[in-house]
């Protein structure tokens, strides 16, 4: 059984390192070039950002190819899965028009709710949430009509975390990576087979893609690979973890992809407190505060890498133990999350920006 994930994984790898100098050919042909223009973006010449769709082919290529070796994953590759590969696909063609005309925010959002109600009509749901008013413990109860919102919320939700953190070479890719290994060992030790088969497609996939993503990066993913993988990792942890009534169920994913979901809430929580647009770009981001802070690109990547390995084990760790030692692991990492982002100043405008007003 083993031998498939290890086998999917690589094929995605290899599929996606041979594609990546075409997708940036591609981008250089299309006028899909990330020029920076302000103070926020780090690199300093035209990079090509279409990354994504290298990503995003092997994904889709992988999933068939690996079907066709084992004809028994077509029995259960369950109707979810097709509004997943849909959603995605929707995804990825916005994210490719944003990477080479810039489009509106609003438009994208209409487009991500658009595929969202996609992937919910073929079956991706969140139908249960812990209980917390019931005298028993590990108590759920289900969502009822508020499924469809919930879900959308969700799937929205993680589909930009993921693109907000993607300011420096490697860092989304990475995180990534690392937040779909933790999801396809929690979805393997929880008998959820098909669900970790495609989280070990999408590692492969972005770690393929990183070579040339690393710092000094040759390629970016861009909104086509962000927005993408964002949007994978959400469906999918709907479909496989969250789906199941366990109390624990959204805190699982929640720690693995924990980097980018706790920098997005500081992220908010920072332009409200400063009474600034929610959706206003800024240099507050945690990437930022330490370049800010003296580390190099490098090592601000493998700072955040390491915080996400620690993260992703602990997702681990709390799907397979007792539900009073997952709250009290998971208590505790909220606290140490919040006392570091207030010291950190995370929820703080950066000082140059304040200086510019």
């Amino acid at each position: 059984m083993l031998t498939i994930y290890f086998i999917s994984f690589l094929i995605a790898l290899g599929i996606s390192y041979t594609l990546t100098p075409y997708a940036k050919k591609i981008a250089y042909r299309i006028g899909a070039i990330d020029v920076p223009k302000d103070n926020r973006r780090v690199h300093k010449k035209p990079v090509p950002r279409l990354g994504g769709l290298a990503i995003y082919m092997s994904f889709i290529a992988t999933t068939i190819i690996t079907i066709l070796l084992n004809r028994n994953l077509l029995q259960i590759i369950a109707r979810d899965y097709i509004g997943i590969f849909i959603g995605a696909s929707m995804i990825v063609g916005i994210g490719i028009v944003d990477d080479t005309k810039q489009i509106s925010a609003k438009f994208k959002l209409a487009v991500q709710i658009a595929a969202a109600l996609v992937a919910i009509y073929f079956g991706v749901r969140i139908e249960f949430i812990t209980n917390i008013l019931a005298k028993t413990t590990g108590t759920t109860a289900a969502v009822g009509m508020l499924s469809i919102p919930l879900t959308v919320f969700w799937i929205v939700g993680i589909t930009n975390t993921v693109n907000l953190i993607d300011g420096l070479d490697g860092l989304a890719a990475g995180v990534a990576t690392i937040a779909s290994i933790s999801l396809g060992v929690v979805s393997y030790i929880n008998g959820m087979y098909p669900v970790a088969l495609l989280l070990f497609i999408l590692a492969g996939a972005t770690v393929g893609f990183l070579p040339y993503n690393f710092n000094p990066a040759e390629i970016f993913m861009g909104d086509t690979g962000s927005l993408l993988i964002g949007f994978l990792l959400a469906t999918i942890s709907v479909e496989g973890l969250i789906k199941t009534a366990t109390t624990i169920a959204v805190a699982i994913p929640v720690l693995a992809l924990g980097v980018p979901i706790f920098d997005t809430a500081f992220a908010i929580l920072r332009r409200l407190i400063n009474k600034r647009p929610i959706m206003e770009a800024d240099k507050g981001h945690l990437h930022h505060r330490l370049l800010d802070h003296g580390l190099t690109q490098k090592q601000t990547v493998l700072t955040l890498y390491s915080i996400s390995i620690f993260l992703g084990c602990s997702a681990i760790f709390i799907s397979d133990t007792q539900n009073s030692i997952a709250y009290f692991v998971i208590t505790s990492i909220a606290v140490v999350v919040v006392t570091g982002a207030y010291l950190f100043g995370l929820v703080k405008r950066p000082k140059e920006e304040k200086a510019n007003l």
